[in-house]
């Protein structure tokens, strides 16, 4: 299978460590959306040009982070299972992978790319918006949290490969140090095997991007 992906992309981060977590192996396609040329060329595949995408051997695409996990997770019965057999606990699961996605991860993410504008270009509006929304994301999160180690307990699942890229972002534009379990689950994740391959891989480009 060929997994299209750049090591910095939140989502591309999210599948990488569920391909970890699962012991899955992958062809690497590393797709640099930055770069015009390369954007374009990618679109030859993917017209809708996100990543990351997934590419079987037999040429069906399976596009989407949270779609590519449910593929792995029905195909590859190795390593962390991601989503619980119980139908309740895998429907938990799902509603906290859309949380941490559309609630916690967009948001951080405008915050990012808003904080590389000069700032008198910066979308004051759309800034708002993002840190209203991150902060009820970690006023549930910290509550929510402290009932255990993972987001679904004692439980590693699906929800949790999406909220580690995000809390990445997140403590550079929209510091969670004030809230106790936030913090402590981010130590926890920082701890993860899976996650420290992806930051490992991803280390190089965040340097360049912080200009070190």
């Amino acid at each position: 299978m060929k997994l299209y992906y750049f090591p910095l992309s939140t989502y591309s981060q999210k599948a990488l460590m569920a391909f970890y977590e699962k012991d899955v192996s992958f062809s690497p396609q590393l797709v640099d959306l930055r770069d015009e040329t390369k954007r374009k060329e990618y679109r030859k595949i993917y017209p809708l040009g996100k990543i990351p995408l997934l590419i079987r051997d037999d040429g069906w695409t399976i596009p989407e982070s949270t779609i590519i996990i449910e593929y792995l997770e029905g195909h590859f019965d190795t390593g962390t299972r991601l989503i619980p057999r119980d139908v309740d606990r895998a429907r938990q699961t799902r509603f906290f992978d859309r949380m941490y996605d559309l609630y916690l991860n967009d948001p951080v993410v405008t915050l990012l790319f808003e904080s590389w504008k000069p700032e008198a270009n910066r979308n004051s509006e759309a800034i708002e918006r993002a840190r209203f929304r991150a902060g009820v994301m970690y006023d549930y999160m910290d509550r929510h949290l402290g009932n255990g180690q993972w987001t679904l307990g004692e439980e590693f699942t699906m929800a949790d490969c999406a909220a580690a890229p995000a809390l990445l972002y997140a403590q550079r534009v929209f510091p969670f140090e004030e809230r106790k379990n936030i913090r402590a689950y981010w130590e926890r994740l920082s701890a993860r095997p899976s996650w420290k391959r992806v930051l490992a891989e991803a280390e190089p480009y965040l340097k360049a991007l912080q200009g070190g």
